[in-house]
C-alpha cells in the first residue's frame, strides 16, 4: 500500500525543469485569475496587501466594510478563499467488490455515483452522511461499465459497457436495491443501427443532453451516436473517426457543441445543428502523439482539455481548430499503453503542429482510459487542472503555470477516475485496488497557501 497522503508540488528538479518550459496563452492566464482573485475593488481597497493571496481574516474583515461595494463575496472573492483550501487530506474511504471505473458527483453535489468492473454501481446521498441511496445490478455487462451518466433532473441513470446496448435506469425509486428486472427495469437502449446484424461495438462513453431528452455517446466503431429517448431509438451515427471514440462531452449549457476524442489522436468539434446536413465537424485540433483517453470542457463553449497516451493533458481553445489535420511523422515506438510503460525517448518528442494551448505533465495514462477534468467553478474559478494516474495517485496542476501543487498518495493500483465537489474542497478518487477514496481540507487553524513566517533569531549578548 503507497504512503497515505500528499505530496506538494514545486520541489524536484523534473518539476523545475517543467516549470520552466511551461507556456500557456494569455487570454485563458487572464480568464482564469479574473475568476479566481479578488476583485478589483478589494485590492484597491488594500493598497498595503501586495501578497497575491489576501489573509482570510483580511478578505473577511473588507466584507464587513463592502469593499466590494456589493455588501457580499463576488464570485472571485469566493474562489480566491476556497481555491487555496485544496482536498489533500484523506479522511475517508470504501472497498468496492471490483476494479472501480467511473465516479462522479452529481452536477449539485447531492450524489455520488460509483461504477465497478463487476456489474456493480453504487449511488450515493452526500447531504446524508455518504448514505447509499441505490445499490444497481447492472444488466448484460460486457467486461465492465464504460460510463454512467446521471439525467438533469436526477431521476435517471444510464449506463454503458462494451456493448451497443445502454441501460437506463430509475434512481428516483424509494429502494435501494436495484436488479436488473428484477427489483427495478433496466431497460435497454438499442444504440446500433441493424444495418449489419453481426456486427456488435462497445460504448467508451455516454452523456445526457442538457434538456435530458437524447443521449450521445463515442462507441470502438469510430462513431458517434445519437439517441432520442422520447421517440425511443437512435436517430443519428456519425463515422466520426478513423480509430475508436473513447470520449464525448458537450461544450456547455446549450448542448450545441461536442466534444470527441479518438485513438486516431484527434479532437474534434461537432455542431448538431448541423449534424445532418454536413456529417463533417466544424473543427480539428491535433498536437496529442499518442490517442486521447477523456475530454473535459471548462463549460464555456471555448476551452477545453484533454488526457493522451503521450503521457500528457493539453488545454485547447476551439478557435484554433482546422478544417482538417495536421499530421505529425515522429519517429514511431512500438507500445501498447494497456501493458507497457511510455518509451522514456518518446517523452522528449512534440507535434510539429501543435495547436494546444497548453501541456501539462508528470501523471501517467496507462492501462485504460484515465481521466482529467477542470476543478470546480465556485469554489476554484477553475484554476486547478486534476487528473488520475496510472501510479495510484491523484494530480493536481495549477492550470496558469503547469506546476504539480499536489500529488495525492493513497491507491495501490490505477486510478481512473477521480471527482471534485463542486461546492465543497472534498475530492473522491475510486481505483483499481477496488477502493475510492474521499479526499478534503485539512481544516487547521492556519491561513492556508500564505508562506509562514520564519522565526528570527536573537543575539544574544555576551557578558
Amino acid at each position: 500500500m503507497r504512503g497515505r497522503g500528499y505530496t506538494s508540488g514545486g520541489a524536484s528538479s523534473k518539476q523545475m525543469l517543467e516549470k520552466e518550459t511551461f507556456t500557456i496563452d494569455d487570454e485563458i492566464s487572464h480568464l482564469t485569475k479574473i475568476r479566481s482573485e479578488p476583485c478589483e475593488n478589494v485590492r484597491r481597497a488594500m493598497p498595503n496587501e501586495q501578497k497575491k493571496l489576501i489573509p482570510m481574516i483580511k478578505m473577511l474583515s473588507g466584507r464587513e466594510f463592502n469593499y466590494s461595494g456589493k455588501g457580499r463575496f463576488s464570485l472571485a472573492d469566493c474562489s480566491h478563499l476556497l481555491g487555496r483550501c485544496l482536498p489533500i487530506n484523506l479522511c475517508g474511504g470504501e472497498g468496492m467488490d471490483s476494479e472501480a471505473y467511473v465516479s462522479q458527483f452529481s452536477s449539485d453535489g447531492s450524489l455520488f455515483i460509483v461504477g465497478c468492473r463487476r456489474s456493480h454501481i453504487r449511488i450515493y446521498n452526500v447531504d446524508r452522511g455518504w448514505k447509499v441511496q441505490k445499490d444497481i445490478s447492472a444488466r448484460s455487462l460486457r467486461w465492465t461499465i464504460t460510463d454512467t451518466s446521471l439525467s438533469p433532473d436526477k431521476r435517471f441513470l444510464v449506463y454503458s459497457s462494451l456493448s451497443p446496448i445502454v441501460h437506463i435506469v430509475n434512481v428516483g425509486t424509494p429502494e435501494t436495491e436495484s436488479r436488473a428486472n428484477v427489483t427495478d427495469i433496466h431497460e435497454g437502449l438499442d444504440f446500433s443501427d441493424h444495418a449489419d446484424s453481426d456486427y456488435s461495438f462497445g460504448i467508451f462513453s455516454v452523456k445526457f443532453s442538457t434538456d435530458g431528452r437524447e443521449l450521445v455517446a463515442g462507441s470502438n466503431g469510430d462513431s458517434i451516436h445519437v439517441y432520442d429517448l422520447e421517440a425511443n431509438k437512435m436517430t443519428l451515427q456519425i463515422p466520426a473517426h478513423t480509430a475508436d471514440v473513447n470520449t464525448v462531452t458537450f461544450a456547455d449549457e446549450t448542448g450545441h457543441l461536442i466534444f470527441s476524442g479518438s485513438d486516431d489522436n484527434l479532437c474534434k468539434v461537432w455542431d448538431r445543428r448541423c449534424f445532418t446536413s454536413t456529417g463533417k465537424p466544424e473543427g480539428i485540433l491535433t498536437g496529442h502523439l499518442e490517442g486521447i483517453t477523456f475530454i473535459d470542457s471548462r463549460g464555456d463553449g471555448r476551452y477545453f482539455i484533454s488526457n493522451g497516451k503521450d503521457q500528457t493533458t493539453k488545454l485547447w481553445d476551439i478557435r484554433r481548430m482546422s478544417s482538417t489535420p495536421k499530421f505529425s511523422t515522429p519517429k514511431r515506438f512500438y507500445w501498447d499503453y494497456r501493458w507497457d510503460e511510455y518509451p522514456a525517448e518518446a517523452r522528449r518528442q512534440k507535434h510539429s503542429s501543435d495547436q494546444s494551448l497548453a501541456t501539462y505533465r508528470g501523471h501517467s495514462v496507462l492501462c485504460t482510459l484515465i481521466r482529467c477534468y477542470f476543478s470546480p467553478a465556485y469554489s476554484t474559478g477553475q484554476k486547478y487542472i486534476y487528473t488520475g494516474s496510472n501510479d495510484g495517485c491523484v494530480y493536481i496542476y495549477d492550470v496558469v503555470t503547469g506546476v504539480t501543487v499536489a500529488r495525492l498518495e493513497r491507491h495501490a493500483a490505477t486510478v481512473r477516475d477521480c471527482s471534485w465537489h463542486p461546492y465543497f474542497p472534498m475530492l473522491v478518487s475510486s481505483s483499481w485496488d477496488c477502493s475510492i477514496a474521499r479526499w478534503e481540507f485539512p481544516g487547521n487553524d492556519e491561513d492556508p497557501g500564505l508562506p509562514k513566517k520564519k522565526a528570527r533569531r536573537r543575539r544574544s549578548l555576551r557578558l
